[in-house]
């Protein structure tokens, strides 16, 4: 099993699997009732889909050909019914930028004004993300939906920060958090493939995914689907140890400096259910608490 999008077995594996989803009767060819040998379409079928030669598709799925064109690209997409971000990632993944040797990696900052940003809304739960969904700040309110069992220093720590793919798959008391986990791990690992995608030379990215492949059958089994999808917003329920049940909506926005970075903030309309336990939420933390940890030097 591959554990970074990085080199042609990656770009192999994700054209075999979109195959796989496929039906012929799904996309107006004759299967005659016959028993097939392999799930979905054969090369075959799919070259002939996209109108190119099944020895060309056959050497682009196993990486024996390099820099196809777009009009190829664009032609596999239409045949294998590619969402947008599947476009994407296919992309990325015919054309991996190539690798450059790197100065040493220095731990991820969240910037001042984000940090300031994070402060001056601390009536919602609002995190900040590095590009390897590591925690690299949050709001009161953030810390204490999202990890209230943690110190709310860690992030401050780059040795033993939290990230938010480690929480969800290794850590006990993150898994009671979600009562629609199967849909919450999806969307996880489905924005770790994209992640993966952007970032194909990241050592540090490629050890999270081996150590999550490792010690979570859970990620090893969704990771082996190459599911794609940017998390970017939506609706997420919790079921919070101290307040119950939110329903609360997620807006992921990224920084403007070409980072990776970027901040997620939750919220609940005004009046609702859900905004009245963030409330309570808000009132059950200490009145001394910090609402933003300050950054060590």
């Amino acid at each position: 099993m591959d554990t970074t999008d990085n080199g042609p077995s990656a770009l192999g594996d994700f054209l075999r699997t979109r195959r796989a989803r496929l039906q012929p009767e799904d996309v107006g060819l004759a299967s005659y009732g016959a028993r097939r040998r392999v799930p979905g379409l054969r090369r075959e079928e799919l070259a002939q889909l996209a109108g190119v030669s099944v020895a060309y598709y056959t050497r682009l799925e196993q990486g024996q050909s390099h820099n196809a064109s777009e009009g190829v690209l664009d032609a596999l997409a239409r045949a294998l019914r590619l969402t947008p971000d599947e476009q994407t990632h296919l992309r990325q993944l015919a054309r991996p930028t190539r690798a450059r040797r790197r100065p040493a990696v220095r731990p991820e900052k969240a910037r001042p004004g984000v940090r300031q940003l994070l402060t001056a809304i601390e009536g919602v739960p609002a995190l900040a993300l590095g590009p390897r969904f590591e925690i690299l700040a949050w709001n009161r309110l953030g810390h204490a939906l999202v990890a209230g069992h943690l110190d709310p220093e860690s992030p401050n720590r780059p040795l033993d920060r939290p990230n938010a793919q480690r929480l969800l798959f290794l850590d006990p008391h993150t898994r009671e958090l979600y009562p629609d986990r199967d849909e919450e791990t999806r969307r996880a690992v489905a924005a770790l493939r994209v992640a993966a995608g952007q970032r194909p030379d990241d050592q540090q990215l490629a050890e999270l995914i081996g150590e999550l492949s490792m010690k979570s059958t859970e990620f090893s089994a969704l990771w082996s689907r190459h599911t794609v999808g940017f998390c970017t917003f939506g609706t997420k329920r919790f079921h919070h140890p101290l307040v119950g049940e939110l329903t609360l909506d997620f807006e992921m926005m990224q920084t403007p400096d070409g980072s990776g970075q970027g901040v997620m903030i939750y919220t609940a309309p005004e009046d609702s259910p859900s905004a009245a336990a963030l409330r309570l939420l808000a009132a059950e933390r200490t009145p001394d608490a910090r609402i933003l940890a300050p950054e060590r030097p």
